[in-house]
């Protein structure tokens, strides 16, 4: 637009009567150097040339291309930033830079050993019964954000959503000493700050929402699975089955989380105090679909025997 502007208003300039229009060669070559000055000095002269609108026009596409590649930088960005926050919604905070900084995908499977957390709300069905689909959805919005919340405090990730229930690993994708003592925790921590939501849920009349919890520690087969299109990150095993089974004999045994010895001993290993074995308990070998021998499990949270009817 400035060269075009310049440009229009030179035109408007040599059209008028009294305008000298020159060049500097053709001034010089009529009366040499005196008649030159005398042109360029002379209030209505106008020097063609190498115009200012060619300035104006280089200047411009150096602008245009300078905005393009701090506008490419930007985008660039922002799609970085936004790559993250996908993380963050899977991987604790910790493990976020880690992976956003990798060339490559997380690989082929490999074996390590990993804490798994199952957490299910209880009676579920039941409850969807009696609520309309609006409200279960904002029901199920509340508790697993919860739960989300609680894994990535305690370095854990969430592995998927199983629509009533969150599916959590400790030590992926790169395992650490404090993982089984991480998950105990995280199961631990559901329980309490559902218990304060619970409360906050009774004071204002509405219904409580109880989970079953379940932990394994031991070996699983993590990596990519997929192909060139879409990659899902997955942990697979015995030990996810077993973390799996168990969390559902939380209702055979009325309490709130079960914990396998092998997770309760690797978290011992880690933290020699007795505060990880504070209020678990240890309860009588537990036989497990898939399993040749009854584990040995501890528990936390025993529920409260209803209350009887009214009359009984």
């Amino acid at each position: 637009m400035a060269a075009l502007f310049w440009g229009l208003g030179v035109l408007r300039i040599a059209a008028l009567p009294d305008t000298i229009v020159f060049s500097g060669a053709t001034a010089f070559q009529r009366g040499g150097a005196e008649s030159l000055v005398t042109e360029f000095l002379a209030p209505t002269a106008i020097m063609v040339g190498i115009d200012s609108s060619i300035v104006f026009l280089i200047t411009a596409a150096v602008l245009a291309l300078a905005v393009s590649r701090f506008r490419k930088i930007v985008l660039r960005h922002a799609q970085s930033e936004r790559a993250r926050d996908n993380l963050a919604r899977h991987f604790s905070p910790n493990m976020v830079e880690e992976l956003a900084g990798m060339d490559e995908p997380l690989g082929d499977g490999r074996n390590q050993n990993v804490a798994v957390l199952f957490a299910d709300i209880v009676d579920f069905t039941p409850l969807s019964h009696r609520h309309t689909g609006t409200e279960i959805f904002a029901l199920l919005r509340e508790v697993l954000g919860l739960m989300a919340n609680c894994v990535f405090l305690h370095h854990g990730t969430v592995d998927k959503y199983l629509g009533d229930g969150i599916m959590a690993t400790f030590g992926t994708p790169k395992s650490t000493p404090a993982d089984a003592a991480n998950a105990l925790n995280c199961g631990r921590s559901m329980l309490d700050n559902l218990a304060a939501w619970n409360r906050a849920r009774i004071a204002s009349g509405k219904e409580p929402v109880e989970t079953g919890i379940g932990i394994h520690f031991g070996p699983v087969v993590l990596g990519d699975i997929g192909d060139e299109h879409r990659l899902e990150y997955a942990v697979i095993g015995d030990t996810v089955n077993i973390a799996s089974r168990i969390e559902r004999i939380t209702r055979d045994l009325q309490v709130r989380m079960i914990a396998t010895d092998d997770l309760v001993q690797a978290a011992s290993a880690f933290d020699e105090s007795d505060s990880v074995k504070h209020e678990l308990e240890i309860a009588p070998p537990q036989t497990v679909r898939g399993v040749d021998e009854p584990l040995a499990v501890w528990t936390l949270g025993s529920v409260a025997p209803a209350a009887p009817a009214d009359g009984a």
